[in-house]
């Protein structure tokens, strides 16, 4: 989602766009990019296609283990300017010393996803220590917007437009109170590109999230009102569902049971980033229409697990000794 926004931004301004990927997903990135179809997993192969290339920028969307980034280095060292990682606030997810959270924080993100995030982190600033890789680190953070669903804290995103709109209730963390802020993609998207060609931006990291933040009460009451649907939430503790409902729970653990409001001065200072231009209200109403035209919002009525925890839970609860 973020490298289709930063591709159509770029062939907008009038770049020579190239892009690299397995050719097994429609684009939707506007005519005139260079394609080179391949899988980055078959390091050798991946590696020589590069052998004769030359780029300004290099941005490295898909990087989620450090050997991967061990062969992006391989790839282009003397053969890029500059080489963007795009990283995830999920390297320091979990509770944080500061709100909003610097991108000093030290790490110590609790999953497997922010873990291995940290390990590609260290090995491209090991290479620009060592060898004056020229790395530039970028940390999004939730980042939604045209290509991809709406999340949710809890519970699968595709059914969850379809339960607001059906009036079914929703499972909510905690008691909705969570603290946490989401970007459009073409915001997103802006603050990569800030950074293209900037000498200053070498050998550091920067975070690139929303301006505006909101309780996840308001965010579902966001959702549901541009989907023409109702928030009825059901308020059930975090570590209930973590150990009741492990599968459903990987975000909720690894990063939405936590405040994630991240700062964004860095990018600002040294890049002349503005900041947001689309809020979470319009964004989420331009992601729900590419959702309706593409068919992408599945049937609630398929998916009973959320509707018989609900159940369970207030049957429970009920059950409770009153005082």
């Amino acid at each position: 989602m973020i490298s289709t926004s930063i591709a159509n931004q770029l062939l907008e301004t009038g770049h020579d766009v190239t892009l690299y990927n397995r050719g097994r997903t429609p684009s939707r990135v506007r005519s005139g990019a260079k394609i080179i179809t391949g899988d980055r997993s078959d390091f050798a192969t991946f590696e020589s296609s590069f052998a004769d290339s030359r780029y300004d920028v290099v941005v490295d969307m898909v990087a989620f283990k450090p050997e991967e980034s061990q062969s992006a280095i391989r790839a282009f060292s003397g053969r890029t300017g500059q080489f963007i990682h795009c990283s995830t606030v999920c390297v320091y997810s979990g509770p944080v010393k500061t709100i909003p959270t610097p991108e000093d924080e030290p790490f110590h993100s609790p999953g497997g996803y922010g873990k291995n995030k940290i390990l590609c982190e260290q090995a491209l600033f090991s290479a620009y220590e060592k060898d004056k890789f020229p790395v530039t680190i970028m940390r999004p953070s939730h980042s939604y917007g045209e290509g991809g669903g709406i999340v949710r804290p809890y519970g699968p995103s595709e059914t969850f437009v379809d339960r607001l709109r059906k009036g079914k209730q929703v499972i909510v963390p905690g008691d909705g109170t969570g603290m946490w802020a989401a970007a459009h993609v073409d915001d997103v998207a802006r603050g990569f590109i800030g950074a293209f060609g900037n000498s200053k931006t070498l050998g550091e990291a920067y975070q690139i999230t929303s301006d505006e933040y909101f309780t996840w009460n308001s965010y579902h009451e966001q959702v549901a009102e541009a989907a023409g649907g109702v928030y009825k939430p059901v308020y059930i503790p975090t570590d209930i569902l973590g150990r009741v409902s492990p599968q459903r729970s990987g975000g909720l653990l690894e990063i939405f049971a936590w405040p994630s409001i991240f700062a964004t001065a860095k990018l600002r200072r040294d890049t002349g980033y503005t900041g947001q231009t689309i809020d979470f209200a319009e964004g989420t109403r331009r992601a729900l229409k590419w959702l309706d035209a593409e068919g992408k919002i599945a049937n609630s009525d398929t998916d009973t697990y959320e509707d018989k925890l609900i159940e369970a839970w207030t049957t429970a609860a009920g059950e409770l000794p009153k005082e």
